[in-house]
């Protein structure tokens, strides 16, 4: 059992409880201290007053996952804090609960569009790319161009004649991806919403549909990629996958060229495709 004391789950409750401003959340009245009251917790989280009190005093032994997620949404928890609440509370972070992404920030487009010569872009657990660069869009795929809705790397994978031209070795990518999805998605806990994309592409590919059920899970982290670009030529890359601090639902994939000309080629070509869009 994790050990509750006033200077970690008690210490914790009590110094959120009391940034909160009462007059947001509809409460009145003249107040001793700062932020809402024991009780008015207890109210938002629909848990006795007496079991909130005893918890931020290191009483009552160790809260449930329920009682914790209650309280983390009566004391507007953002998610770091709440996991950082349950690890004080239970001694483990809760269980992961997907939610869909709306983007990214400008800042991390700002990232991405400082590699001018490294294609890059922003894939959700889904793997729905969210942002990408120029040098994604010269290289790989020119997801502006894309429905919305058709930018998943998966169906893109198993959809798109020209992504199997230009792939080195399709069946082994295709293989590789299938296993690296199934585990992305299992790990955000998004194996319910991707459901309807693995029936789709089961239907409708039956490499996938054998892939798919080979059950293979693996690590997408770093490799050596290699396509046949229409313009380009053979391009090697080499790719990293980098997680997006404080959002467990995005991430991150760079592919640097390996060859030094084919990087400054690649960055001619984005060169020319920003000018080319200027009015």
């Amino acid at each position: 059992m994790p050990d509750i004391t006033p200077n970690s789950l008690a210490a914790f409750l009590k110094d959120r409880r009391t940034r909160l401003d009462p007059a947001a959340f509809g409460f009145s009245g003249r107040r001793r201290t700062p932020g809402l009251r024991r009780e008015e917790v207890a109210q938002r989280a629909n848990i006795s007053p007496t079991w909130y009190t005893w918890l931020e005093q290191g009483r009552g032994g160790a809260p449930s996952a329920d009682v914790l997620n209650r309280i983390a949404s009566g004391l507007m928890l953002t998610e770091p804090e709440r996991e950082h609440l349950f690890m004080l509370g239970l001694g483990r972070p809760p269980e992961v609960r997907y939610k869909s992404t709306e983007g990214i920030t400008p800042r991390l487009q700002r990232l991405l569009d400082t590699l001018d010569a490294s294609p890059a872009f922003v894939k959700t657990a889904t793997w729905d790319v969210v942002a990408w660069n120029a040098a994604a869009a010269v290289v790989l795929t020119d997801y502006g161009k894309l429905p919305e809705g058709q930018r998943n790397l998966l169906r893109q994978i198993f959809s798109s004649p020209s992504l199997r031209a230009k792939s080195h070795d399709w069946e082994g990518l295709a293989r590789f991806v299938v296993g690296a999805f199934r585990a992305d998605a299992a790990r955000a806990g998004a194996m319910s919403e991707v459901s309807d994309l693995v029936d789709e592409l089961s239907k409708s590919s039956p490499e996938f549909a054998a892939f798919w059920g080979e059950n293979d899970v693996r690590l997408q982290s770093d490799g050596l990629k290699r396509i046949e670009h229409p313009d380009l030529g053979t391009v090697e890359l080499e790719y990293s996958a980098f997680s997006v601090d404080g959002r467990p639902d995005l991430g991150m994939m760079v592919y640097n060229p390996v060859d030094p000309a084919m990087a400054a080629r690649i960055r001619r070509r984005v060169a020319e495709r920003a000018a080319s869009a200027k009015p």
